[in-house]
């Protein structure tokens, strides 16, 4: 593994993850055969990335099974990498129980899924990958602690979750002296930013929470590549996704990408590294995930790790500006 690569505490805990990290959604299973899968996931372990990202409802639980096959294939030691998975939405169509919720029933059947598709006897994060307002927080937090309890897992956390949900499920498990939840993945880059930098600031102290966050390049607005409208081989462009292309080719999000140009090539590096970077240099960033489609992408993503010593205060506020 190369010693490029730095590693952070998932919040308070004692986990280390890399800065830097690989995420599987919209790509394993829609873009994806094995053979690219096991390209991307090697160049990925090689350059000293140790955390892989999943969800039960990426692909409809497909992504989860190619990210199996690919750990079997590659037979790594079981002890090197950390892999999660989340839960909210199911994978089974309109059964009661099984979608949309975080009821106990649920969450305890959504972890065996998700082991047995992966070939896993445990997982090493899992999240809430949702809030469930029709659930009490306490039942939810029961099944969790339960489940880590059970070795099935051994941190849990949440997605998308607001400051207070989150705060209310870790004095729930306070109170009770269950396993609490660590860390929050929020989408969190230039052009979002409210969670991660004011919402949750005080949680960073408090209770301690990590966060791996995700879409650090806006679904890849922040590339550049969505400047003259939508590429055919993008992500923007998949079937099942055309609810990005509003997002990714809005104009004044675009401008602001434009802006950060001059700043990249100043610093000799793409908009992409720029932007992946900037996540990273954020202390209460636990690990960035990062997404691609092709081993060279893999690379190129990675090589923000050397960006980040570029990124000096004056160079910092001149990207604030230029998106503000």
């Amino acid at each position: 593994m190369t010693s490029r690569m730095q590693y952070r505490r998932l919040g308070r805990s004692g986990l280390q993850v890399s800065i830097l990290s690989f995420g599987s959604w919209v790509t394993f299973d829609t873009q994806l055969g094995d053979q690219m899968a096991i390209e991307c996931m090697q160049t990925a372990y090689d350059a000293g990335c140790n955390f892989f990202d999943n969800a039960e409802a990426y692909a409809g639980g497909k992504s989860e099974e190619q990210m199996g096959r690919v750990f079997k294939e590659l037979g790594w030691a079981r002890n090197s990498y950390v892999v999660s998975s989340k839960f909210f939405w199911g994978i089974n169509g309109r059964v009661p129980n099984m979608q949309n919720t975080l009821n106990r029933k649920y969450l305890m059947q959504a972890m065996d899924g998700s082991l047995e598709r992966m070939q896993l006897d445990f997982l090493d994060l899992i999240f809430c990958h949702r809030p469930d307002p029709k659930t009490p927080i306490e039942e939810t937090v029961w099944a969790m602690s339960d489940i880590v309890s059970s070795g099935k897992a051994l941190y849990w956390g949440t997605s998308e979750w607001a400051a207070d949900e989150i705060r209310a499920a870790w004095e729930i498990a306070e109170r009770h002296h269950l396993h609490k939840p660590v860390m929050e993945q929020p989408q969190y880059n230039l052009l979002t930013r409210g969670k991660v930098e004011w919402e949750y600031a005080r949680l960073y102290d408090e209770i301690g929470l990590g966060t791996t966050i995700w879409s650090p390049l806006a679904s890849g607005l922040l590339t550049g590549k969505y400047k003259d409208g939508v590429p055919q081989d993008s992500r923007g462009a998949l079937a099942g996704y055309e609810w990005l292309t509003g997002r990714v080719t809005d104009a004044a999000s675009v401008a602001k990408v434009e802006l950060l140009r001059p700043i990249a090539e100043e610093l000799g590096c793409t908009l992409a590294q720029l932007s992946i970077a900037w996540c990273a240099a954020n202390p209460h960033v636990s690990t960035v995930i990062t997404g691609a489609s092709r081993a060279s992408q893999v690379l190129e993503n990675f090589a923000a790790l050397d960006v980040l010593p570029l990124l000096t205060p004056d160079v910092m506020a001149r990207i604030d500006t230029a998106v503000s």
